[in-house]
C-alpha cells in the first residue's frame, strides 16, 4: 500500500510515521478534517473499521484525538511505484551543493555518490544476472531498506507542501541509501545465489536514482 493508494482509500495523503525499522506506519489526521461536528474519534473508527478489511493494511490504530496510524504489510511497494510510474511532479528543483571536498560533511558529494553508487547497482546486477522483472515489495524488509522507503514514501506530501526542503530531503535519502548499499547488498556476495531480494533492492536502487535525478536541474553522475 502506498501513499496515493491510501489517499485514495481516506481522502487524503498520509505522512510516513514513525521509523519504519520494525512496523511501516502512515499516519493521517483525515477524520479530524472530516468530522462536521462528530467525535473525530468516532469517525476514525468508522475509516479504520474500513481500512482493515483491504489487502495490504496490517492493522489500523486510532488515537483517542482521532487520529490514525495505519501499518501496512508491503512499504516495499513504494519503491515499485516508482519505478513503474517516476516520482511526483517537482514544480521547483533543488540548488546542489558543489562536489569537492569529497567528504560526508559536504551533502554535494554525498547525493552524487549515492546517486552513482544507485547506477552501479543496475550496471552490477546486469553482470552477475540478477534480473529486473519478477519484482516482489516483501523482500524489502531489512531496517536498512526501511529507512530509505520510510524517506521515498515522504515524496507526496513534500510535493504538495509549500516548502518541500528538498536539499535537505536529498542528503537525508542519500545517506540512508548509502547505509543500505553498504550492509543490505543489493547483489549476491560471495557464492551466494540470486533471489527475490536481489531484484527487490535493484528496483529499490532504481527508485533512489529516479528521485535524485528528479529534484536537481542538474544531472548527477553515474560513476564518481
Amino acid at each position: 500500500m502506498t501513499p496515493d493508494q491510501l489517499a485514495g482509500l481516506i481522502g487524503a495523503l498520509p505522512v510516513p510515521w514513525g521509523s519504519w525499522a520494525r512496523e511501516a506506519v502512515y499516519g493521517s489526521p483525515v477524520a479530524l478534517r472530516v468530522a462536521s461536528g462528530r467525535p473525530p474519534r468516532e469517525v476514525a473508527e468508522e475509516i479504520a473499521v474500513r481500512l482493515r478489511r483491504r489487502d495490504g493494511i496490517d492493522d489500523v490504530r486510532v488515537r483517542p484525538d482521532g487520529f490514525l496510524l495505519i501499518a501496512v504489510s508491503r512499504p516495499g511497494e513504494v519503491a515499485g511505484e516508482i519505478v513503474r510510474k517516476g516520482p511526483p511532479e517537482i514544480r521547483e528543483r533543488a540548488a546542489l551543493a558543489p562536489d569537492f571536498p569529497r567528504t560526508w560533511d559536504n551533502p554535494g558529494f554525498v547525493v552524487r555518490y549515492a546517486h552513482a553508487r544507485a547506477a552501479a547497482v543496475q550496471r552490477w546486477a546486469r553482470d552477475l544476472g540478477v534480473p529486473e522483472e519478477g519484482f516482489r515489495p516483501e523482500p524489502l524488509d531489512d531496517p536498512h531498506d526501511r529507512a530509505v522507503l520510510r524517506l521515498l514514501a515522504e515524496l507526496p506530501t513534500r510535493a504538495a507542501s509549500r516548502d518541500p526542503a528538498w536539499e535537505a530531503y536529498a542528503g537525508q535519502l542519500a545517506l540512508a541509501y548509502h547505509d543500505a548499499h553498504e550492509h543490505a547488498p543489493a547483489v549476491p556476495v560471495g557464492d551466494q545465489p540470486v533471489n527475490d531480494v536481489h531484484t527487490a533492492r535493484l528496483w529499490l536502487a532504481t527508485a533512489v536514482r529516479t528521485v535524485l535525478a528528479a529534484l536537481f536541474a542538474v544531472p548527477l553522475p553515474d560513476r564518481l
